[in-house]
């Protein structure tokens, strides 16, 4: 799995804009890519250096997999209770990373939408 096949899935939901926000804290930052929904995020990664996926998720689920998968831990700068990153390559399938993003999406629009 690659940037372009995340970017190109997320893009293919329903709402979805792309932004590169955190460039106004830190130059270094400029290179992270976050998906919204309904003005929210939902999903982001850093395409200078790519080694994970973040998503929102369920808490329940979030602990479970943080326990159990070596490729999957919390994001250091987000809500570890709702946020986790998916490191592609590792004991996580491509696939299930695609569902964990469609999860992530589902959760910020029924949340977020009016």
């Amino acid at each position: 799995m690659n940037i372009e096949d995340i970017r190109d899935y997320c893009l293919s939901f329903e709402g979805v804009v792309e932004k590169t926000p955190f460039g106004k804290f830190a130059a270094r930052f400029d290179s992270v890519l976050v998906f919204y929904v309904c003005d929210h995020m939902f999903c982001m990664f850093d395409m200078d250096d790519f080694v994970g996926v973040t998503v929102k998720g369920d808490p329940q689920r979030i602990a479970e997999l943080i326990e159990t998968r070596s490729s999957c831990q919390s994001h250091r700068n987000m809500s570890k209770k709702y946020w986790i990153q998916l490191n592609p390559g590792g004991d996580i399938s491509d696939n299930e990373i695609l569902n964990f993003i469609k999860r992530s999406y589902e959760i910020v629009k029924a949340k977020y939408s009016r």
